[in-house]
């Protein structure tokens, strides 16, 4: 019933995208070596001679695909509100991952009673996924135009998006100046290679039956001594969907756009 709720849910949510109007993402696929990845690019609502903040956005594993059309499902639309535009514009990016890749290594098994992941391991190996390594490329591409202010690079995600953002600071943490996860995992002790160079808001559900909110505990205790700008909200009786209490946080942005690299 659980698999059958899944793929209703996946329907639905593809039905729901076509209905809206994306087009002012462009539509773009960045090559590299053979490999692609695409991906969709909302430009500045302001003066394109000026540099701006890069925002990369990571989806979850119902938007996995090459329509390059899904990973806007979840996000999409808030960062096309004339508020958020406006009060700080960006380059917002969307990449999409295939459905044979994730944004970072995980395991698990799925528990035959309750249809739901358990026995959790994130290896962090010395290279990251295909599609990861091949989006901090596409990020280097951007930044070598010299149209981002490199000092502010964020990146956000839910989910295995989560998971990603998890993995990308702890490689990256040069890059990033700050990082939102909702409803991510990861292994908490990588905790450790991006503590004081990137800022963190964690965000999770305490009924998370789908990632357990554990996972975004251990981080917060993990960084809470050793990194000044860490944040967690953590929303009593909400279960996988904690990215819509993120996204109506009203210091979400404003905290985002605050962080800069020194």
């Amino acid at each position: 019933m659980r698999l059958l709720f899944c793929f209703v849910m996946a329907l639905l949510l593809s039905r729901s995208i076509s209905a809206q109007d994306f087009s002012a993402y462009q539509k773009n696929n960045f090559t590299h070596e053979q490999a692609v990845l695409p991906y969709r690019l909302l430009l500045p609502d302001a003066d394109l001679s000026q540099k701006y903040p890069l925002l990369i956005f990571l989806h979850g594993s119902f938007e996995k695909g090459t329509d390059n059309e899904k990973q806007l499902t979840i996000g999409g639309r808030f960062f096309l509100r004339d508020s958020i535009r406006q009060h700080y514009p960006a380059y917002v990016l969307f990449p999409q991952c295939p459905e044979d890749d994730s944004w970072a290594y995980f395991e698990n098994r799925i528990d035959l009673t309750t249809g739901y992941a358990i026995n959790w391991k994130f290896p962090f190996l010395p290279e990251p996924t295909p599609i990861t390594g091949l989006l901090k490329k596409l990020v280097d591409s951007l930044m070598a135009t010299g149209k981002i202010a490199t000092d502010k690079i964020y990146i956000a995600g839910l989910s295995q998006g989560g998971m990603g953002v998890l993995d990308m600071i702890a490689r990256y943490p040069e890059t990033f100046a700050a990082a939102i996860s909702m409803c991510g995992a990861g292994e908490p002790a990588t905790a450790k290679l991006f503590a004081g160079k990137v800022a963190l808001w964690l965000f999770h559900g305490d009924k998370d039956p789908v990632v357990p909110v554990d996972f975004s505990r251990n981080y917060y205790k993990h960084l809470k001594k050793s990194a000044p700008n860490i944040r967690y909200s953590e929303y009593k009786g909400v279960e996988h969907n904690s990215w819509q209490k993120a996204f109506a946080e009203p210091e979400l942005m404003r905290w985002l756009f605050a962080q800069g690299k020194k």
